[in-house]
């Protein structure tokens, strides 16, 4: 399996420092989850039905024609390319691993490439991935400039996969209004704006007839009743929408000054994560880690991925750390 933010348990043990006293930045998560709402006994005695309402709150806090509920997006990931036969796939790179990976898996010819050359492949790709806010780089695409890839190649009928993880602090970037069109297929990530990761919801949104064939590669009762009631809940809470949006923005912003003050422009990020990209990633992922602070470390493009901290506490300490660093290389 391909290596992920979130592994507190295997740091705790390799750092010897207790899970508890650890500050995870790793996994670009918003660390103020939504409250979790009563679950009615009903949702754990009976199976889970598709008629509750979920999918008709994502429809329109995503403004989709229609939803696909999936057991996190990882899920949609592996499962999409079985909806293919093999052909060659582009994947907007660097970005999310697991996007690659799965279509390779599936026996794709896959070429990651950059956004400068997205135009010059297109035309003899069958499916092009974007992750848009990329993670990590934070790079955020305008939709005028997905559509227009997914027209070149829905022409051929082909694919535009647009992992939209990241997208909730900025709905306006967003393509998931376009995903009734043949051939766009949008992502969305419930745990990670939520900050409820470990509920494992997704969705994803296209035309009818292809989540018609995604849903029975998903099968039956794939969302469990209690996530289907804790999603909705939170799907409909448009004062907690607009709090959180607005803690993580400024969050964002407060952490991308704080690395720039310890001398580390950030060279991208979006509003629940910041990347900085050094040739000391590995010493200061390091040097963190021993003070009981976990960063995303990237060790092919030298790059380092910081979640945003919650408390003033965590701020101090994450100040600390890095002065301290600073201090030991001067």
């Amino acid at each position: 399996m391909l290596e992920h933010g979130g592994r507190l348990r295997k740091a705790a043990i390799e750092y010897g420092i207790a899970e508890a006293d650890w500050l995870d930045l790793s996994s670009g998560l918003a660390p103020w989850p939504f409250p979790v709402p009563p679950i009615p006994l009903r949702a754990w005695a009976r199976l889970p039905e598709s008629d509750d309402g979920l999918e008709q709150a994502a429809c329109d806090y995503y403004g989709a024609a229609q939803v696909l509920p999936v057991a996190g997006s990882q899920m949609a990931i592996q499962l999409l390319p079985r909806l293919r036969r093999a052909g060659k796939v582009g994947v907007l790179s660097p970005c999310y691993a697991e996007h690659a990976e799965a279509w390779r898996r599936s026996g794709y010819i896959v070429r990651e490439v950059l956004e400068q050359e997205v135009d010059f492949f297109i035309d003899n790709l069958d499916v092009l991935v974007v992750v848009n806010p990329n993670n990590p780089t934070g790079l955020s695409l305008p939709p005028n400039r997905l559509l227009d890839w997914h027209s070149r190649l829905a022409q051929r009928g082909g694919w535009l996969v647009v992992d939209e993880a990241f997208m909730d602090n900025t709905p306006q970037l967003s393509v998931a209004s376009y995903a009734h069109q043949v051939g766009l297929i949008v992502l969305r990530s419930f745990g990670k704006f939520f900050g409820l990761a470990g509920v494992r919801l997704g969705f994803v949104l296209a035309e009818r007839k292809l989540l018609k064939l995604l849903a029975e590669q998903v099968g039956p009762w794939a969302v469990s009743g209690p996530t289907r009631v804790l999603g909705q809940a939170c799907l409909l809470d448009t004062q907690g929408h607009i709090r959180q949006r607005l803690r993580t923005q400024a969050a964002s912003e407060r952490l991308a000054l704080l690395l720039e003050q310890y001398g580390f422009q950030p060279q991208g990020g979006c509003a629940l994560f910041q990347w900085l990209m050094t040739d000391r990633a590995e010493a200061l992922h390091e040097f963190m880690a021993r003070r009981g602070i976990l960063l995303r470390l990237f060790i092919h493009n030298s790059s380092l991925r910081f979640g945003l901290p919650a408390e003033e506490a965590d701020w101090a300490r994450v100040a600390s750390a890095l002065e301290a660093f600073v201090g030991e290389a001067q």
